[in-house]
């Protein structure tokens, strides 16, 4: 209980920093914090699939985001620090915070005894699906639609972020190309890392139809290995108008509309399996669809094409 209260203390003191700090990068700092110590609450919720998601996605891969922002805001923020806003505004904002926050906490208050939960209907008929961890087992069967647009909003982000390129470097490669150094710490921490979180990455990805774990979290950690790699100067990001490249970050997708759109014909239902083939079915949407997140994810944070096209 003493950690639990520690952790609650902490959460709340991080978060109202973060909201509070003036200096963009000390704001991200504060935002990557708060979500490794609410990763932590998860675990101590014995909810480690949310865990292993928010620690890879909502604090590790959103924060190197966000720390890319704050670098390319970097120029103005100067400008913006000094710059406060107006006290009907501050007065609006903090009302609209109070109500969200009671809302949410009448709601959890609130909750009829017991809750509502479907997780003994899921626990009766997971066998079917072939999968023993049942959060991958709803994500993939109970909630594939759910699923299929999430990795659909993902990819509508990506198109959304490569059309803020000029259009002299459309096509070019996004981000910038960083100079490797042999003799550098972080090309040795890259060369080092980068086998190790590969194959963490595709056992994470493989136990997760068994244990805690899954495409997402697995798609993390390659984009995570992409990204050092990029950084230390080992590999460059592929050009947008490279085929092969478009190729990949819609073959995940594409396979997971096409086995739904099959399942009318072999299941009478769109995403439905058919019992003796609902765990080869699944694997073999995720397998390519993890190919496709990392990518996506690996892009988002590379930012637009700043590389002159190759003509």
């Amino acid at each position: 209980m003493a950690l639990d209260a520690v952790l609650a203390v902490l959460v709340v003191g991080v978060a109202v920093w973060t909201v509070a700090a003036r200096d963009t990068f000390a704001a991200v700092v504060g935002f990557v914090a708060f979500g490794l110590l609410v990763a932590l609450i998860w675990v101590r919720l014995a909810a480690p699939d949310v865990a292993l998601t928010e620690a890879a996605l909502g604090s590790g891969l959103t924060g190197g985001l966000l720390l890319g922002a704050s670098t390319r805001l970097g120029r103005t923020e100067a400008e913006a620090t000094g710059e406060l806003p107006g006290g009907l505004l501050q007065f609006a904002a903090a009302t609209v915070s109070v109500l969200v926050s009671a809302g949410l906490i009448a709601l959890v208050l609130l909750l009829p005894e017991p809750a509502p939960t479907l997780a003994p209907k899921v626990a009766a008929n997971i066998a079917a699906t072939g999968l023993q961890n049942p959060v991958t087992a709803v994500l993939m069967a109970y909630r594939a639609i759910d699923t299929l647009l999430e990795v659909m909003v993902l990819l509508l982000a990506l198109v959304g972020m490569w059309s803020l390129a000029p259009d002299h470097l459309w096509g070019g490669a996004p981000g910038r190309r960083e100079p490797a150094d042999p003799d550098g710490v972080l090309t040795f921490v890259a060369q080092v890392l980068l086998p190790v979180g590969i194959l963490v990455a595709i056992h994470i990805f493989w136990v997760g139809s068994v244990a805690p774990g899954g495409e997402f979290q697995g798609a993390t950690i390659f984009a995570a290995m992409w990204i050092l790699a990029t950084m230390a100067g080992l590999a460059n990001t592929p050009p947008v108008m490279r085929r092969s490249l478009r190729l990949l970050l819609i073959a995940g997708p594409a396979v997971f509309f096409a086995i739904g759109l099959a399942g009318f014909a072999i299941a009478g239902a769109f995403l439905a399996y058919p019992a003796d083939y609902a765990k080869l079915l699944i694997l073999i949407i995720e397998i390519p669809l993890t190919l496709s997140i990392a990518t996506t994810l690996a892009l988002l944070v590379a930012g637009p094409p700043e590389q002159e096209p190759q003509r």
